[in-house]
């Protein structure tokens, strides 16, 4: 998933708040293709349930050049029978990563949901329309402003992979405002240093940076998602760990293509 915190925490003048929230991509282009295995925790075996797949493509977004990316979770028909989750996330963020739109369509067990959100950057304030639909059909949508850069999950883990991490001490936070279909919330990026990681059913190692966003219920941290990103110029995700509302999932990297950089961070395979 650093370049400057100020991108994450300051707060904008009238005139600047859009040039704050720029940063140099240095990690990514468009074409890569990452493909992840999916690992669920059934009482208490894990069980290979499914795939996931991050792609990166060109677009235009009010004729400016952007990316798009893509992130497609299934489960396996052996999992559907337990608990079937469909999610497909959207998020479009241009050359700079500024982001610019995002979409979340969740089936999860059954339950369908849609997070959209739409970012405008008029009068150097972050102006947000958010659309959100239920389970029930029932959708609601809210406008909100801010004087900070705003982002949503993926906008967040495309920014994240440009970060220069040798500015950060282990443990260090970073809070920022993150946005879904409903409401802006702030949201907790911490850093939990350096990990050699050796990848599910391979003889691979990776030399890896950690990363948590946790949010804070009662001042108790709640981790949301920890993802191994390469410790090398792609910064490619190459193990996550979600903590979901059904059970805890864990997404192994098994395919790559299309990298922007050398990969420099195997240890051994």
């Amino acid at each position: 998933m650093m370049f400057t915190i100020l991108c994450l925490v300051i707060l904008g003048t009238t005139d600047t708040l859009h040039a704050q929230c720029k940063m140099e991509n240095k990690a990514f282009q468009a074409g890569e293709t990452l493909e992840y295995t999916l690992h669920f925790n059934w009482k208490f075996i894990w069980l290979k349930a499914g795939t996931a797949t991050l792609t990166t493509q060109s677009t235009t977004w009010n004729g400016k050049p952007c990316y798009k990316s893509h992130l497609i979770t299934r489960t396996n028909k052996r999992l559907d029978k337990f608990f079937a989750m469909r999610d497909t996330l959207l998020s479009i963020v241009g050359q700079d990563l500024v982001p610019y739109y995002y979409k979340k369509a969740a089936n999860e067990g059954g339950k369908y949901y849609v997070d959209e959100v739409w970012y405008d950057y008029k009068g150097g304030r972050t102006h947000l329309k958010q659309h959100y639909l239920n389970r029930h059909g029932i959708a609601r949508d809210t406008a909100n402003t801010s004087a900070e850069c705003v982002y949503d999950m993926l906008s967040m883990m495309l920014s994240s992979r440009s970060y220069d991490a040798s500015r950060f001490r282990e443990g260090e936070k970073l809070v920022f405002p993150m946005a879904d279909g409903r409401k802006i919330e702030p949201t907790t990026l911490i850093y939990r240093g350096k990990k050699n990681f050796r990848m599910e059913d391979s003889d691979t190692t990776y030399r890896c940076l950690v990363f948590s966003f946790v949010e804070y219920e009662k001042k108790k941290e709640k981790e949301i998602i920890t993802f191994y990103i390469t410790d090398d110029d792609n910064h490619t995700p190459v193990r996550l760990d979600l903590f979901l509302r059904f059970g805890t999932a864990k997404a192994f990297l098994n395919k790559a293509r299309g990298l922007r950089n050398p990969s420099t961070s195997i240890v051994s395979r």
